[in-house]
């Protein structure tokens, strides 16, 4: 895909197919997500090292833009950016001026005329990325840290990291993610990523109530029942119940969530004996998990963690050199036209 492409995911690309924004998976293909995943790679030795720094964002300055709180996914960023040598501030949307009255888009043009290089955002609003990368602040690399219901691109690729690293690939797989599939950005950007990459199968596991009506239409079967939907699994990613985000009645009880959806060492038997155990976290012990599943051998979620520094240290530096790229393709441009 080119930036010439009618799709609207030509604004994450410059000219020759190269990131300078990330705010979702959809339209960037199996080879990109591959470099994606090649890259970070690269960098999970870098947390290995006495002195954990390259240097390839020396001089940048990254801001973190969270309008929603998360503490794990902002610390990650944040690390990464340091690992890359950047600067970095992290914005207190509570105590800032948006608070106090100024437009969303002040704010980002305040910080851009601040020699701010990359915005990292996480926002309550569905697209709210995309607007700020097309309409507010072109010139400033915009990297999703979840926005809505819609997309959590970096997280996707973090447990697309780790599943590679335990499986080798995708080819033949067969993946579950189970329980709070409506209001998960997570599931969305998990199966576009699993599709994408070649997994054989992916399920969709969960009571009617906390499915989206159109969920087969996003790559997925449904399944209802949590016995059948485990057998011969080769990966089960868990998701949080999003209580905060749950409008009515969709649950009769968390107890009873727990009973019909909640992995178990029971529920576990039933996949492959390989079968390796995910969650983006936090976890809920007893509601989505229990802790003899979430701390045993099976489990991959403290790697998860590990990864999501490397990936986010991945699309920064990407993003970044795509940022550059333009400028200098677009100085060019205007040198030519000059002459």
């Amino acid at each position: 895909m080119t930036a010439n492409d009618p799709s609207p995911n030509h604004l994450q690309l410059t000219r020759d197919g190269q990131l300078r924004h990330f705010l979702t998976l959809d339209g960037l293909d199996r080879e990109l997500l591959t470099d994606i995943l090649d890259t970070a790679d690269s960098f999970i030795e870098v947390g290995e090292r006495r002195i954990k720094k390259v240097p390839l964002l020396r001089g940048r300055t990254v801001v973190n833009l969270f309008f929603e709180s998360s503490t794990r996914t902002r610390s990650t960023f944040e690390l990464a950016a340091k690992r890359l040598s950047a600067d970095v501030l992290n914005l207190d949307i509570s105590t800032s001026s948006t608070s106090k009255g100024e437009s969303l888009s002040d704010t980002l043009l305040n910080l851009e005329a601040m020699a701010s290089d990359m915005f990292v955002v996480r926002h309550s609003q569905s697209g709210a990325q995309h607007f700020i990368a097309e309409s507010v602040t072109p010139g400033v690399a915009i990297i999703n840290a979840g926005d809505g219901r819609h997309a959590h691109p970096t997280q996707a690729m973090l447990d697309m990291l780790t599943i590679r690293q335990h499986k080798g690939g995708f080819e033949g797989l067969k993946v579950a993610i189970v329980g709070d599939i409506l209001h998960s950005r997570v599931a969305r950007s998990q199966i576009r990523a699993l599709n994408e990459l070649g997994a054989a199968e992916v399920r969709a596991i969960a009571p009617a109530t906390l499915l989206p009506t159109d969920v087969e239409s996003l790559g997925c079967t449904v399944e209802y029942d949590m016995a059948r939907g485990m057998k011969d699994l080769d990966v089960v990613m868990m998701l949080r119940l999003q209580k905060e985000r749950m409008e009515g009645a969709l649950l009769p009880s968390e107890r009873e969530f727990y009973r019909l959806y909640g992995l178990n060492q029971e529920k576990l038997a039933l996949a492959k004996p390989d079968c390796i155990v995910m969650h983006p976290g936090p976890i809920n012990r007893g509601v989505e998990i229990e802790s003899a599943v979430a701390d045993g051998p099976q489990s991959v979620i403290l790697n998860q963690v590990t990864n999501g520094i490397a990936i986010r240290m991945a699309v920064m530096s990407m993003a970044m050199s795509g940022q550059t790229a333009e400028r200098q393709q677009k100085l060019s441009d205007t040198g030519e036209a000059a002459q």
